[in-house]
């Protein structure tokens, strides 16, 4: 994997996939732009050094092409960012013309690349048809890096590629836990997407200290360990996973809902129909004192619901807990995002673009991307 800055980019046009997924609110405006602020040292690099830009990036998960999910909005508050004109093409047709017609050190963003079915499944001709748009490709985006789609491991069989400043920057932070674990080593995963995380969970059993667990996967784990209401739906991806782990720490009390309803009890009290929202005071006491003896932290997801001030009191408490004498990395939308509308963000050593991304490459496994990136520079 090779630096952008190993290279002449003057007069050439350079393709860069970022991560402009970046949260709205119901009237199509952007909440928090951290995912565009991380990408900016990069952009300025290339602006600096001449080249012609064009960006790729996906937002939110549309079905075919949904006007809301417009990536329209990002180019705006990029060029606010960067104190200039920040053109943007919504039509495919018209992206070879305007590619063509940028000058040095000018910007131009594509439109969201899931409008078209063939980003997610990896299309081959999709690829080769946005690659033929520039002469460098510069992967930029980590938090995508563990994804096998086109914009991802597929563009850099048609272009040489390479790492950008912001992909160097997430790999170094998280070389630092890999190649140098301090003890004890804490994970905290929470929120969703269980089938994504139960072999992750199952890798940080054998390198952390302790594994804190929240959210729907904690959810999930109570209920086949049998804790957990009178209905158990057995998944295949965590039936394998060693629920007698003593490293492996669930809740043991929550605010448990139902509804509109929500209380405060033990696992145990838990009824049909009823699930647990955020954990409770007890667990939150638990999992801050295991926190307090942490040297290293890795956190990714919230415990609770955190779209919800009653089940999101949990995993505020636990990121006020978490300060600069642990050396700790946060990732994943949800809890980033999150942090940053608490003014969280100076308790983290570093905040990662990636969630799924930074799981895996710390659990050891191959990212897409990187591979991409690899085979792209030795062909």
């Amino acid at each position: 994997m090779k630096s952008i800055k190993t290279i002449n980019v003057d007069n050439k046009k350079v393709l860069i996939r970022v991560d402009f997924n970046v949260p709205l609110n119901q009237d199509g405006e952007i909440k928090d732009d951290f995912r565009i602020k991380a990408h900016l040292k990069t952009i300025k690099y290339l602006k600096e050094n001449n080249a012609k830009i064009i960006l790729i990036s996906h937002l939110g998960n549309p079905k075919g092409k949904e006007e809301r999910l417009s990536l329209k909005v990002t180019a705006d508050r990029l060029g606010d960012l960067l104190s200039s004109e920040v053109k943007f093409e919504g039509k495919p047709a018209s992206y070879e013309k305007q590619a063509e017609e940028l000058n040095p050190g000018e910007v131009l963003l594509l439109e969201n690349l899931r409008f078209s079915k063939e980003e997610k499944e990896n299309n081959a001709d999709f690829a080769a048809e946005i690659a033929r748009l520039a002469d460098i490709f510069v992967q930029d985006s980590f938090s995508v890096c563990h994804r096998d789609h086109a914009s991802v491991s597929s563009i850099p069989k048609f272009l040489k590629s390479y790492a950008g400043l912001l992909l160097e920057e997430e790999i170094e932070a998280l070389d630092k836990i890999i190649k140098n674990i301090k003890h004890p080593l804490v994970a905290i995963i929470g929120g969703a997407k269980i089938e994504t995380k139960t072999s992750v969970i199952e890798n940080f059993l054998e390198k952390a200290d302790a594994v804190l667990l929240g959210g729907l996967i904690a959810n999930t784990v109570l209920k086949h360990k049998g804790l957990y209401g009178e209905e158990v739906v057995q998944s295949k991806s965590i039936a394998h996973l060693n629920f007698e782990d003593p490293k492996l720490i669930v809740p043991i009390d929550g605010i448990i809902s139902k509804r509109d309803f929500s209380r405060v009890g033990g696992v145990e009290t838990i009824k049909k129909g009823e699930e647990i929202a955020d954990i409770g005071p007890k667990t939150t006491n638990c999992y801050k004192e295991i926190i307090k003896k942490a040297k290293t932290i890795i956190w990714n997801g919230p415990l609770g619901k955190i779209e919800n001030d009653v089940s999101s009191k949990s995993t505020e408490e636990i990121a006020r807990t978490i300060n600069k004498d642990i050396y700790s990395v946060v990732g994943g939308g949800e809890t980033i995002d999150f942090i940053h509308s608490k003014n969280l963000s100076s308790n983290f050593s570093f905040i990662s673009s990636g969630g799924g991304a930074m799981l895996d490459y710390l659990s050891g496994k191959n990212l897409k991307g990187i591979e991409a990136l690899k085979k792209s520079y030795e062909n």
